[in-house]
């Protein structure tokens, strides 16, 4: 009879092959002994263990039924009936805003409101503005005479998304601003067939290189839940505030929707928002900006006046290194940064996936990292028992040699691991493609904003059916794909590669394998940003850096690691292991 962990272990293979068991293999001597069989066809999955008889068939649509997230739903609040519509005229007035002509696309009421003290000024019940969200999901509001803010409910969509969902057909084009005044100012100057829509909770307050810290992902929900019309329309003017947080919304709304159909605007010289270029410089004025609008970037060709800023933040601060890998002597030789391509190689049992993971763990844990996993070879329940082992620093199965975790350490590495991952598979049961693994990456990007992906090994990725090249063609071509997409996303892209069968010496010891040694196409050493090679020695792993295409970020070398087995850790030889706190 199947299990619940069957079930859910069930729920993550897409094709036939042979599997470690869930439910016997903690319990045997060979705990890597692939006894279940797996069969996956249109009509389901089909199972079988050898060793432990359990046996069994599901539907797909029974397994893609289990362990749906659930969702919280925001609290419903009362929207005032009570509407000052003279007051709220006479507001937007003084904003050169016309009540009248924006009525349509978004709800606004005004009353009196209970604001409390802020500096000197004291707490009271004063004449403000509110800004509805959806029905009954929130309510924003701003006092007219200070400048005052409060919030009943919770904002989490776009201001004003419903009313475009309302619409018979999607607009061709959506505007987004940073603020309620600003999409208000805009929505009266353009066609009532343009989309009109604001953030709910302005920009994000820590900011590094005009990009969003990774402190910050978790406030861009609101873009998943508006992938329906993101995806819908042909093309998102970001018309955010030109400062440095509204620069870092502007990229991190690009990076998360698609750079391809994003436009920005110009400001002009004396105006930092929308509302002030309405206020100082009239309708028209703020008209012609939006039409004005650019792409981000032009696709291929730049004017040397396009990375202008760039060059300036070279000058200013110098060239920056990656994000620690979290091991300190490692650093030296390799560091992470978003927008590259790295391949990790290694002969079978090297442990490549295992130190790849612990880079991941790391960047979790040190940087507020989110990261995807592409891997066909790791069943996901196993996968999250391996990382658990990595966050808590302790064996998730029993042995022994050191005591397994408590249940209360699995349930605070499962937070964790909830917190900061996302697992890309392709339950369908159709073949996997570099292209359905980028839109399935590009969906965890918008979603959980992604900044490391993993794509565990390349192998298992197929060509097009419909392509006739060969195999160095098609890695060729997968490759370059990779590297765009990296760079174009700002995400750091880690592909595993195997290479070819290796030489051994009379001694029989297997050669160091590089980029050249991978399967298939020589692309693999010259399209990587980095190349990693883990290679085992009888005294522990040692890393090797083959290619390193910065010289600010890491350099060639080789570094031999400790590896607790119980618990898949690496850690640093030359010092001892950073702990970092985790706030569960």
């Amino acid at each position: 009879m199947s299990t619940e962990r069957m079930r859910s272990f069930l729920s993550t293979i897409n094709q036939s092959n042979r599997f470690v068991c869930p439910e016997c293999s903690s319990e045997r001597k060979n705990k890597t002994d692939k006894s279940l069989s797996v069969t996956v066809d249109q009509d389901g999955v089909l199972y079988k263990c050898h060793h432990c008889e359990i046996s069994g068939k599901h539907t797909h649509e029974t397994l893609r039924n289990l362990n749906k997230p659930k969702v919280s739903q925001p609290v419903a609040i009362s929207v005032p009936k009570i509407n000052n519509v003279s007051q709220l005229e006479e507001y937007l007035l003084s904003r050169h805003i016309d009540y009248k002509q924006i009525k349509d696309r978004f709800k606004i009421v005004s009353g009196d409101k209970y604001f409390a003290a802020k500096g000197d000024i004291k707490s009271a019940t004063v004449p403000a503005v509110g800004f509805v969200y959806g029905e009954n999901e929130a309510v924003k509001w701003r006092s007219i005479g200070d400048k005052r803010f409060t919030q009943d409910g919770a904002a989490r969509q776009l201001w004003g998304i419903d009313r475009i969902r309302d619409q018979e057909t999607l607009p061709k084009t959506l505007i987004i601003t940073e603020g309620e005044i600003d999409a208000a100012s805009v929505a009266q100057v353009v066609p009532s067939t343009t989309g009109v829509c604001s953030v709910p909770n302005g920009a994000p307050s820590k900011v590094s290189q005009n990009k969003v810290t990774a402190e910050e992902d978790t406030k861009f929900h609101y873009l998943w839940t508006a992938k329906d019309v993101l995806g819908g329309v042909d093309e998102i003017i970001l018309a955010t505030d030109n400062d440095a947080a509204g620069q870092a919304l502007k990229e991190e709304v690009a990076r998360r929707s698609g750079r391809a159909k994003c436009k920005e605007i110009s400001f002009p010289p004396d105006c930092k928002d929308l509302n002030e270029i309405l206020v100082t410089h009239g309708g028209e004025a703020l008209s012609e900006v939006i039409i004005n609008a650019t792409h981000m970037p032009l696709e291929g060709v730049y004017q040397a006046e396009e990375y202008f800023d760039s060059v300036k933040e070279l000058y200013d601060q110098g060239l920056v290194t990656g994000f620690s890998t979290g091991i300190a002597s490692l650093d030296e030789l390799y560091t992470i940064s978003p927008g590259q391509l790295s391949i990790i190689t290694g002969t079978p049992g090297s442990g490549k996936s295992e130190f790849i993971d612990q880079i991941m763990v790391n960047l979790a844990r040190n940087h507020h990292w989110k990261c995807a996993i592409a891997s066909f070879e790791n069943p996901v329940p196993l996968h999250l028992a391996k990382l658990s082992e990595k966050v808590i620093k302790r064996p998730f199965f029993k042995n022994k040699h050191e005591p397994r975790m408590t249940e209360i350490e699995s349930e605070k590495a499962l937070d964790f691991i909830q917190e900061h991952f996302m697992f890309l598979e392709q339950r369908s049961g159709d073949s996997t493609t570099i292209e359905s693994v980028l839109d399935r990456l590009q969906q965890a990007i918008l979603r959980l904003g992604v900044r490391f992906c993993v794509i565990d090994p390349y192998n298992y990725i197929v060509r097009d059916q419909h392509q006739d090249e060969h195999e160095h063609q098609f890695i060729n071509k997968m490759l370059t794909r990779l590297v765009s997409f990296a760079r174009s996303h700002d995400v750091h892209i880690a592909l595993v590669a195997h290479p070819a069968k290796m030489q051994t010496d009379s001694q029989g010891k297997t050669a160091v394998p590089t980029g050249h040694n991978i399967s298939g196409s020589h692309a693999f050493f010259s399209k990587a940003d980095f190349g990693i090679t883990v290679h085992r020695e009888s005294d522990g792993p040692t890393i090797h850096v083959w290619k390193c295409r910065f010289k600010w970020m890491g350099k060639l070398g080789e570094l031999p690691l400790k590896y607790n087995v119980n618990t898949g850790v690496f850690e640093d030889h030359r010092y001892d292991f950073e702990e970092a706190d985790i706030e569960f």
